[in-house]
């Protein structure tokens, strides 16, 4: 700082100096002055041992060269990695066990629609495959169902094949059995010639006889019971399908007046209730037109639609006599058919 002079009244004024016009010549000397050159940094301990040859440039120890500043990292390293591994222990992992899952969980309902719409519905109410906006003829919350349920299919005309393969194995091994008895006489049995020292006893004349009577008895009742068999009357099983043309003239015209009076004497209470269903049903048809019997082979599940196909049976009757190309290997004709009450208020006979 420059120095300050008292002034007294006779003295002269002094003349003001700026601190920074002051200090001006000192930042002037001192950007001329060349820089000091850095202090010598003193030798490390390392360096002074490899300069006097007290060890060797091959036996340094890694420790000796490593900076603090790589060790601190390193003992960093090393205790994040303690950390880590001390929380991963903690961690315990185990398998889900299905038994805890509620059996009587919310169900999910979904419906599948045969049909869908571009416009998505504003409010849904159930879910489906796709996007339908639907309509309908009723304010009421109902959803459209099948009218017809679902019955399996059976096979009829496999049945009435094996039916009539069985009658006829049965007949041919009757017929064989009694031909056979017809052409081997019946001759007393001779003994086996035995060895000397062992007694035979030979059979009297009595068991013979009683034995040729027995044969006799036994040939006259398999020709009673072939006798009554032939004289049965002969049934023919027809189901769907019929092979020969005599056949499926009678059953399509039997069908066609099966149609008929069935719609004009539609049940009422079925068409009241609105009940609608198949079942499988046997006419049993005599040679004259008559009907044997009316059977049930699979019911409808309503008691009402099978009551009905029985009552239409009943009044269809008398059909048509049988042609004589029917009449001459056929007595009873058994017609095995599926009705459908459908929900047009007909029946269909297939």
């Amino acid at each position: 700082m420059p120095a300050i002079r008292r002034t007294t009244p006779d003295s002269p004024p002094l003349k003001k100096i700026s601190p920074v016009r002051a200090l001006k010549p000192k930042i002037v000397a001192a950007l001329i002055r060349p820089l000091d050159p850095p202090a010598p940094r003193a030798p490390s301990r390392t360096a002074l041992l490899l300069h006097a040859g007290a060890l060797p440039p091959a036996r340094i120890p890694p420790e000796a060269l490593a900076s603090p500043r790589h060790d601190r990292l390193v003992g960093i390293a090393i205790s994040v990695s303690l950390f880590v591994h001390a929380v991963a222990l903690t961690i315990h992992f185990r398998p889900f066990d299905l038994r805890h899952l509620s059996d009587k969980g919310p169900l999910l309902e979904v419906a599948l629609v045969n049909a869908k719409t571009q416009a998505k519905p504003t409010k849904a109410d159930i879910l489906a495959q796709a996007n339908l906006d639907g309509g309908g003829n009723t304010d009421a919350p109902r959803r459209a169902k099948t009218p017809l349920p679902v019955l399996p299919r059976s096979n009829p005309e496999q049945q009435v094949t094996v039916a009539t393969q069985s009658v006829e194995k049965l007949e041919h091994d009757t017929q064989e059995l009694l031909t056979q008895l017809q052409s081997v006489p019946v001759v007393p049995a001779q003994p086996k010639p035995t060895e000397a020292t062992e007694p035979t006893e030979l059979p009297t004349a009595s068991e013979l006889m009683q034995r040729t009577l027995e044969a006799m008895r036994l040939e006259a009742q398999i020709a009673k019971d072939m006798e009554g068999y032939q004289q049965r009357p002969k049934r023919r099983f027809v189901g769907a399908r019929a092979e020969e043309y005599r056949f499926a003239r009678y059953i399509e015209d039997w069908r066609l007046k099966i149609e008929r009076v069935g719609n004009l004497n539609y049940p009422e209470a079925a068409r009241q209730q609105r009940v609608y269903g198949s079942l499988l049903l046997t006419v049993s048809i005599r040679s004259d037109g008559s009907v044997e019997n009316v059977e049930v082979n699979r019911t409808s599940g309503s008691r009402i639609l099978d009551a009905a196909a029985k009552k239409i049976v009943e009044m269809s009757g008398p059909f048509a006599s049988f042609p004589p190309d029917i009449r001459r290997d056929t007595d009873i004709l058994h017609i095995t058919r599926t009705w459908t009450f459908t929900k047009g208020d007909a029946l269909v006979a297939n």
